[in-house]
């Protein structure tokens, strides 16, 4: 596997199919630039998801993440792409992705994009049982 950025997700069979448990990722070091300025924004970008057949293997997260080093996004344009394409590879129960994005111009942004499959939600749970 390359050291270089790459758009490229890899996965890895989940190892526990069937159960429901919960994966974390902190990355305190995102960085991309401001579509504006082109000064660059900082940002810890925070992972949770409850994998189902795949997980994200954490190299090519690692170098994904570190593929938007150089282009513009917007701080909801970026965190909602990262969730897209995360949810893509994955195909998880539930993902969400936070954005904690540094001080600028006096103002703290946070936003935070989440996904949740239905098919894999208990009708009960999700409120569609309906009894006669």
């Amino acid at each position: 596997m390359s050291t270089s950025p790459s758009k490229q997700l890899e996965t890895f069979p989940n190892p526990r199919v069937g159960r429901a448990y919960e994966i974390r990722f902190e990355c305190p070091e995102f960085t991309c630039l401001c579509p504006k300025t082109g000064q660059p924004d900082f940002a810890t970008i925070r992972i949770r998801y409850v994998p189902q057949a795949t997980c994200v293997e954490l190299k090519s997260l690692k170098l994904y993440l570190w593929s938007f080093r150089q282009e513009g996004h917007f701080h909801e344009a970026v965190t909602n792409q990262i969730l897209d394409e995360l949810v893509a590879a994955t195909r998880p129960r539930s993902m969400t992705v936070e954005g904690d994005f540094m001080v600028r111009g006096g103002i703290h942004t946070v936003v935070t994009a989440s996904f949740e499959d239905d098919a894999s939600v208990n009708p009960v749970e999700r409120g569609d049982v309906f009894l006669r």
